[in-house]
C-alpha cells in the first residue's frame, strides 16, 4: 500500500498510515554531525530526488545502554554520531492547519530519543486533532561540551542548537504535514523541560513557538568557568592539552570519547549524582541564565503549563538502592544547583534515604519549576499543576515519581504493562484528563476543558492543579515548605 506523501523543501517524503494517522519517521532535520561537523552547530540537510522512505525511525545518539530494557520497549535502536532525526503523526485527514506539538525527550542530557515507544503521537493526533512532533539531538560530550572557547568553529550547547534546527525545520516544512507553523507548542520532561527553559531564553529560538508545557525541570545551566573545566578535563583524558591541537577531536571514534566522558564524569563526581553534560552560559547562543532571562521578559507572550510529580526523588533514592549518605547527596545537591550551603533548608528532612529522596524533589524540581513559573506571571498567563498518580502495590510506581506522569500526558497507558502494573479504570480516566488538558493548551493555549476547571496561577491563591483519581485545584499546596524553598531559590 503506498503510504502518505508529504512535500518538503527538501525533497519527498512517504510514511505510512497506521490506525487512522499518518506517521513520518527518520526525518532528517541538520546534516549529518560527523566528521569536520562533530562538535559544531548543526547544518542544514542536504536536499534528495525521487521519494524517500520515511516508514522506520532514524538512528540515535549515543548514549549508555538501556539496562532495564524498557526505555526502547526491549529493542536496541542503532546508535550513531549521524542521529538528527525527527518524526511526524497527524491526522488522516487533517483539513484546516493544525495546532503543532514538539516533543523534546528527558534523560539527564544523556539518555533518550524521539523514537522511544512512550512518545507515540497516535493519540495526539487521532485524538486531539494535532500535528505532533518528536525529534533527537546530540547527548552527552556530542551535545553538550563547552568548546566554543577553542575557536575553530567549534560550538557549545550543541544538543540545543540541534532543537533550534528542528524547530526552524518545523516552522519551514510543517505545513506539508497538515501543521500551522504559528501554532507550535513544546512540550518535554526533565532534561527536555530543561532544554525548553533554556530556549525561553536563546535569541535563536525566539518566534519558533508559541506556548510552552514543562514537565518536571526548569532552569538548569552550568556557568561558563565550569562548563570550560569540564571541557579541558575531556581534552585531557583524550590525551589533548588545552592549547594544543583540537583539530584531533575529529580523530577518535564515537567510542573513545564515550569512554573517557565516563572515566572523567567518575573522576569530576565520585559516583555522586551530577550532570556534567547539560546547558552552559556560554555569553553566545545562551547569553543569560534562563531563569534570569525568564524574569527579564525573554518569553514574553509565551503562555506557560508547568508542573513537577510529587514524588520526583524516589526515582532516584530506592530502599533497595545502595546510594551515598545524606552528607554526600546534600553536598551533590549543593554543586549541582549551584545554591551555596542547604545546611538549614536540609534540617527539616530526615537523614535518610527517604529524606534524601524528598530535598531532591521539593528543591530540584518543585522549587525551582515555581520560581520560574512566578518569574513568567508578569509577561504571559502561567499554569501550575502536581503529578499525584500511582499504582498502589507496584515496587516502582507506588509513588508519583520522576518520569510516571509522560504516559498520561500521551495517553500512551499500555507502557505500564512492560514494568509490570495493570492498567485500571482510574488510571485511565486520569490520562484521559491530562491529555486532553495538554491538547486543549495546544489549540487554545489554556489546558482547562469542560471537564477540568483549570484557573490561572496567581501570586494571591497559588492555584495547583493536582492530577489524581480525584482532580482537583489546591490553593498553595505545602505552603510552608514552598515559603522555606523558595526563599533559598531567589
Amino acid at each position: 500500500m503506498v503510504g502518505p506523501i508529504a512535500v518538503t523543501s527538501y525533497g519527498k517524503l512517504q510514511g505510512r498510515e497506521e490506525d487512522g494517522v499518518n506517521v513520518w519517521r527518520g526525518i532528517p532535520f541538520a546534516a549529518p554531525p560527523v566528521g569536520e561537523l562533530r562538535f559544531r552547530a548543526p547544518q542544514l540537510p542536504e536536499a534528495w530526488s525521487g521519494i524517500r522512505d520515511a516508514s522506520e525511525f532514524g538512528p540515535v545518539s549515543h548514549q549508555p545502554a538501556d539496562t532495564r530494557g524498557t526505555r526502547f520497549g526491549g529493542l536496541t535502536p542503532l546508535h550513531s554520531e549521524d542521529c538528527l532525526y525527527l518524526n511526524v503523526w497527524s491526522p488522516a485527514s487533517p483539513g484546516e492547519a493544525l495546532p503543532v506539538m514538539f516533543w523534546i525527550h528527558g534523560g539527564t542530557f544523556v539518555t533518550g530519543a524521539g523514537s522511544q515507544p512512550q512518545f507515540d503521537g497516535t493519540s495526539f493526533a487521532k485524538n486531539g486533532n494535532v500535528v505532533l512532533v518528536t525529534i533527537n539531538y546530540r547527548l552527552g560530550p556530542f551535545g553538550f561540551m563547552h568548546l566554543s572557547s577553542l575557536g575553530d568553529g567549534f560550538a557549545s550547547n550543541q544538543g540545543l542548537l540541534d532543537q533550534i534546527a528542528a524547530l526552524e525545520w518545523v516552522k519551514l516544512n510543517i505545513s506539508a504535514f497538515g501543521g500551522d507553523p504559528q501554532r507550535v507548542t513544546v512540550f518535554g520532561e526533565s532534561a527536555g523541560s530543561m532544554s525548553i527553559a533554556a530556549l525561553l531564553a536563546m535569541p535563536a529560538a525566539k518566534g519558533l513557538f508559541a506556548g510552552a508545557i514543562m514537565q518536571s525541570g526548569a532552569a538548569q545551566t552550568l556557568p561558563n568557568q565550569q562548563g570550560k573545566d569540564i571541557a579541558v578535563a575531556l581534552l585531557t583524558e583524550l590525551g589533548i592539552s588545552p592549547n594544543g591541537d583540537t583539530s584531533l577531536l575529529n580523530t577518535f571514534s564515537a567510542e573513545q570519547i564515550i569512554e573517557a566522558a565516563t572515566r572523567m564524569t567518575i573522576k569530576l563526581t565520585g559516583g555522586s549524582i551530577g550532570m556534567l553534560f547539560q546547558p552552559v552560559i556560554d555569553g553566545d547562543t545562551l547569553p543569560v541564565d534562563p531563569a534570569q532571562a525568564v524574569a527579564e521578559g525573554s518569553a514574553q507572550g509565551i503562555p506557560l503549563l508547568i508542573g513537577t510529580n510529587r514524588d520526583e526523588g524516589n526515582l532516584f533514592f530506592r530502599g533497595e538502592t545502595p546510594g551515598a549518605d545524606f552528607d554526600e547527596s546534600l553536598k551533590a545537591l549543593e554543586q549541582m544547583m549551584g545554591t551555596g550551603s542547604l545546611a538549614e533548608v536540609a534540617s527539616h528532612y530526615s537523614s535518610t534515604w527517604e529524606g534524601q529522596a524528598e530535598i531532591l524533589t521539593d528543591l530540584y524540581f518543585w522549587g525551582t519549576s515555581i520560581s520560574l513559573a512566578e518569574n513568567q506571571l508578569a509577561y504571559a498567563p502561567v499554569w501550575m499543576y502536581r503529578f499525584d498518580g500511582t499504582v498502589p502495590g507496584h515496587p516502582l510506581l507506588n509513588k508519583a515519581v520522576h518520569g510516571a506522569e509522560i504516559v498520561y500526558a500521551f495517553n500512551n497507558l499500555s507502557h505500564v504493562t512492560r514494568l509490570g502494573a495493570e492498567i485500571t479504570p482510574a488510571m485511565q480516566k486520569l490520562a484521559e484528563s491530562m491529555h486532553a488538558a495538554w491538547i486543549a493548551f495546544a489549540h487554545r493555549g489554556d489546558p482547562a476543558t469542560s471537564e477540568l476547571s483549570w484557573p490561572e496561577y496567581n501570586l494571591e491563591g497559588r492555584p495547583t492543579l493536582i492530577f489524581d483519581e480525584e482532580m482537583r485545584v489546591t490553593q498553595d499546596p505545602d505552603s510552608e515548605k514552598r515559603k522555606r524553598i523558595v526563599s533559598i531559590l531567589v
